[in-house]
């Protein structure tokens, strides 16, 4: 029997790229796929654009207190046994990927998983603008700068019940923290797809600007500090410097 899979998607005034996640979604081959949207009371045409989904969308809209904090609460909503979480301006690649994360979790007995994302320019998501290519996880990497990317990565429910959310107070780096407190403090097995699974649009919030990457140093040092860990001194600073290969890899064909 399929065990059934929870998605979920965190918006607020998203209805210019959320058509792309629900259709990527709605196209997955999967059969037991549960697809949850945590609104922030979007007042653009977001929930209009929700509604032509009408049964097959577990809609919330409501105010909160940020990103993460939305996605919390579609933790407590989602009664799959496993969990991702794909942002409103991301959508999968193609339309296996549920299937192949289940199967590879449950031929690992893992009890996570991830694989390899592609940036894509806003205005043409036909166009890649960097390649992030994992590779397979070992314990100690997360030392040298290393994390998967977070809208790749599916959990078991159990483990959230056992470990725990998403820290609300970081702004920027609760998805670091995260992955830090399961797969390096807690040594949770995982599994490597080696594949893209999800194309997302570039802009995001860390990497706006110098002060922006500062922050988010910051909240990276604060993600180690709250799980009881010591990095080394260049653990934070190599962390961004390992994109700057990401934009020369040569792209997958989409």
């Amino acid at each position: 029997m399929n065990p059934l899979v929870s998605i979920i998607t965190p918006t607020f005034n998203s209805a210019a790229t959320l058509r792309d996640t629900l259709d990527s979604v709605r196209r997955q081959d999967y059969p037991a796929l549960e697809h949850i949207i945590v609104d922030g009371g979007s007042n653009d045409g977001t929930l209009a654009l929700t509604s032509e989904f009408n049964g097959r969308l577990q809609v919330l809209s409501e105010p909160d207190q940020g990103l993460y904090d939305a996605i919390n609460k579609g933790l407590r909503l989602a009664k799959g046994e496993i969990v991702g979480v794909l942002n409103s301006d991301d959508f999968y690649s193609h339309n296996a990927v549920i299937s192949r994360i289940v199967a590879l979790m449950d031929r690992h007995n893992a009890d996570s998983a991830y694989g390899d994302l592609c940036y894509v320019a806003a205005a043409d998501t036909r166009r890649i603008v960097r390649y992030w290519r994992s590779g397979e996880y070992r314990p100690g990497k997360f030392l040298y700068g290393w994390m998967p990317p977070h809208p790749t990565f599916f959990v078991r429910k159990n483990v959230y019940e056992q470990l725990g959310g998403f820290d609300p107070a970081l702004n920027i780096a609760a998805d670091y923290e995260l992955m830090l407190r399961f797969l390096y403090r807690h040594g949770l097995k995982t599994a490597y797809l080696p594949e893209v699974l999800v194309h997302m649009r570039t802009g995001g919030v860390s990497n706006a600007s110098w002060r922006h990457r500062l922050r988010a140093n910051l909240e990276d040092r604060d993600a180690w500090r709250r799980n009881g860990l010591q990095p080394y001194f260049f653990t934070t600073w190599l962390k961004p410097l390992r994109k700057i290969p990401q934009f020369f890899l040569p792209p997958p064909t989409l």
